[in-house]
């Protein structure tokens, strides 16, 4: 991008920002990692983090763990959960991993499907590890290096849609990922499953709206008639008493999926298979 479009998107503090923990690292080196990594991982929220974070803070410190593995821990804590797994629709918790976790934003329907369906067989971390242990994380930024916004640059293998999707996730910094116009829903998913690009507009329009969002918000891609059959456990929230906790067993259609992992982890339960039907 030129220097004009960057400016006029209000990008170029963040177009080619770079924070890594390098050898012989200073605290105030360190204490900028943690700023970093709380920003790129929780949005705006990450200024409620530094209080939530002491144990993997003190590990990185004390060199037990890299920057990679202190990111790791980030996304699968519960206040990641709670901002952005509980309260999201499965193809905005998926779109935000990709802009929060590799610096970008997803591209196309396979890359969608590919998590939806990893999930389902694996779970919330394996999720979580597929794109921090991902040969793209790897090259981009290895074990030292902070992750970043990238897609407002070429990198190697994006495809040009790839600047579209990243400007309709990222809104400017001063912008909540949760309370963006469009809610809990996805904003790419009516233009992947068409396989088309989404509108450039600036992180603010007239009267502090953005345009274009009315095409990021129709309704849902539908065709998906596919039925699982979730086993979990039942939780104990709430109670001090020993209880055999039951087994259950659901049968939902790809679209009730999400909805159905959420309310069981918010139950206190846990899936342990799920399974076409």
């Amino acid at each position: 991008m030129t220097n004009s479009v960057v400016e006029r998107l209000a990008i170029q503090d963040i177009a080619a920002e770079r924070v890594e923990l390098r050898q012989n690292w200073s605290e105030d080196d360190l204490q900028l990692v943690f700023r970093t990594a709380y920003e790129q991982i929780f949005g705006r929220q990450g200024v409620y983090a530094n209080q939530k974070f002491t144990s993997p803070e003190s590990l990185l410190r004390n060199g037990k763990i890299s920057v990679q593995q202190f990111v790791e821990l980030l996304a699968k804590s519960d206040f990641y959960k709670e901002r952005f797994f509980y309260n999201n629709s499965q193809g905005r918790f998926i779109e935000l991993n990709y802009k929060h976790l590799l610096g970008r934003a997803p591209y196309d329907q396979s890359e969608i499907a590919f998590h939806v369906d990893l999930y389902a067989s694996k779970g919330y971390d394996a999720e979580i590890e597929s794109y921090i242990y991902s040969q793209e994380y790897d090259n981009a930024f290895g074990i030292s290096v902070v992750p970043y916004y990238r897609g407002f640059k070429s990198i190697p293998g994006q495809k040009t849609v790839g600047y579209n999707r990243i400007l309709s996730l990222y809104r400017g910094d001063g912008n909540s990922d949760n309370a963006q116009y469009g809610g809990k829903n996805s904003r790419l998913r009516s233009k992947i499953s068409m396989n088309l690009s989404n509108l450039i507009s600036p992180p603010t329009g007239p009267a502090g709206t953005f345009t274009g969002t009315s095409t990021l918000i129709s309704s849902p891609a539908r065709g998906d008639s596919r039925m699982f059959i979730i086993e979990a456990i039942a939780g104990t929230i709430n109670t001090k008493v020993a209880v055999r906790r039951s087994r259950q067993v659901y049968t939902v259609s790809y679209e009730q999926l999400s909805a159905t992992y959420q309310e069981i982890h918010k139950r206190g339960g846990k899936i342990v298979n799920i399974s076409p039907a």
